[in-house]
């Protein structure tokens, strides 16, 4: 009789991954990373518990917005009177390359406490520089083309 097991991540052991994400557009990337992120690859994937792996992104200054998305607004709120505040997508991939991928990456993500758990598991980098040598991180492959349409 086959039992089935509930991964913890004390049993599970983490890989690190290095993803390169020059001239991949962002949302092809966020997408893959945050799936290696829960630990959807795996077999021993479940909802509840937090079984992904490390993920290293270099060369966040380089990925690629397609269309007119440069021109789109992201807007918050500072939560005091009159504090809507925006910027366009182009401007904060100029600006702060690496919390925009943070951030796109983090709505791909479960916006609960084991969502915070995963995010932490990334790290970005906008050059091609990362102090995470000592874990040898194996490269990931993104895919870079769209689906053929059928």
């Amino acid at each position: 009789m086959n039992r089935t097991t509930n991964p913890s991540f004390k049993t599970l052991e983490p890989k690190w991954y290095v993803v390169d994400a020059a001239g991949i557009p962002v949302g092809r990337l966020a997408a893959q990373v945050a799936q290696v992120l829960r630990g959807k690859h795996k077999p021993t994937f479940a909802y509840n518990a937090d079984g992904g792996d490390f993920v290293i992104v270099i060369n966040a200054s380089k990925v690629v917005l397609t269309g007119n998305k440069k021109d789109e607004l992201i807007y918050w709120h500072t939560m005091w009177p009159g504090g809507l505040r925006n910027i366009s997508r182009g401007k904060m991939l100029e600006d702060k390359p690496e919390a925009f991928v943070e951030k796109v990456v983090w709505g791909m993500l479960p916006k609960t406490k084991l969502g915070k758990q995963i995010y932490k598991k990334l790290k970005v980098y906008a050059g091609e520089e990362h102090p995470h040598g000592a874990q040898n991180p194996e490269p990931l492959n993104i895919k870079r083309e769209a689906k053929a349409a059928s």
